[in-house]
């Protein structure tokens, strides 16, 4: 069964989140990312939260901007920083008794994960990435892989001041296309759809200030070395990952190529890496089983 509940943060900020799993239980934690919402994870939380299975208890909260979770109108209310404090601070609170035995996470909830990981490496026993890049290997590829570049234009393209009206008309059709691009989402049933539906209902535009906030970003002429990321120079200790890391992958993903996996070793000395050849962007949804099996022999 999973619990649904308001978690007011000592930051002011409110995480709607979702869990299955008694508590006092060791803690996986779950985070998504855009354009989806916490409720991706059930079947996770159910899986995991059963004594065969390790009666975790599992927890997934809504990031902020996100479903019901609090949404601060200012971009700036997303930087990095803030988004890892929300997390830090929800660990407290469920794992009271001791580090997360795992973060599980993907895209957008990934790069908090990633940064969660490099500042406070105490708060959790191991980390679990699925389709997310490292941001070193991001940074690296924005700057110079035109193929990488071009696909992840679209993040200029969220950024736009029209960006959420334009994704949210007719039933948030814009927004399905781009789940839509790749491999056929078989697993996006009506059903499925209406719950992104609901989630979206609630606003996007604090999920795509996460784009907005975000310096990773490729430069608008599409062109390599070019304006202001050339520029950027981040110091490799925001890099590193001391934990062991399970990073899984589809590798049909058209937004996130798998180049961007190459080179991980100089960053996270304890890595496994598992591609999944027939998954895209959305493995979670089309390969759980397959998940779950490679969450499992990590924990």
């Amino acid at each position: 069964m999973i619990e649904t509940w308001q978690q007011q943060l000592p930051n002011g900020i409110h995480l709607s989140c979702r869990a299955a799993g008694e508590k006092g239980r060791p803690v996986l934690m779950f985070l998504h990312g855009f354009p989806e919402a916490a409720f991706v994870w059930d079947d996770m939380l159910l899986h995991f939260s059963k004594p065969e299975h390790g009666g975790y208890r599992c927890v997934a909260p809504n990031l902020r901007g996100f479903e019901k979770s609090s949404q601060p109108v200012e971009v700036s209310a997303y930087r990095a920083k803030f988004l890892v404090q929300d997390m830090v601070e929800l660990i407290h609170i469920e794992s009271a008794e001791g580090p997360l035995k795992a973060m599980v996470a993907h895209d957008w909830g990934g790069g908090v994960a990633w940064n969660l990981a490099n500042q406070q490496p105490q708060l959790m026993d191991k980390l679990i990435i699925i389709n997310s890049p490292h941001p070193g290997t991001f940074l690296r590829d924005l700057k110079g892989n035109t193929a990488q570049i071009a696909a992840s234009a679209y993040m200029n393209y969220f950024c736009e001041p029209q960006a959420a009206q334009a994704l949210s008309a007719n039933q948030f059709e814009v927004l399905f296309g781009f789940i839509e691009k790749g491999l056929t989402p078989t697993w996006l049933t009506p059903q499925v759809k209406e719950q992104y539906r609901q989630a979206w209902a609630n606003g996007i535009q604090g999920g795509l200030n996460y784009y907005c906030a975000s310096p990773l970003k490729p430069d608008p002429s599409g062109l390599p070395h070019t304006g202001d990321l050339a520029k950027l120079v981040l110091p490799d200790e925001m890099f590193r990952i001391s934990i062991p890391t399970l990073l899984i992958w589809g590798m049909q993903d058209v937004a996130l190529l798998d180049s961007l996996n190459v080179g991980l070793d100089a960053y996270i000395p304890q890595l496994k890496y598992v591609p999944i050849e027939n998954g895209s962007h959305w493995v979670v949804h089309e390969h759980p089983a397959i998940i779950q099996r490679e969450i499992s022999a990590f924990l």
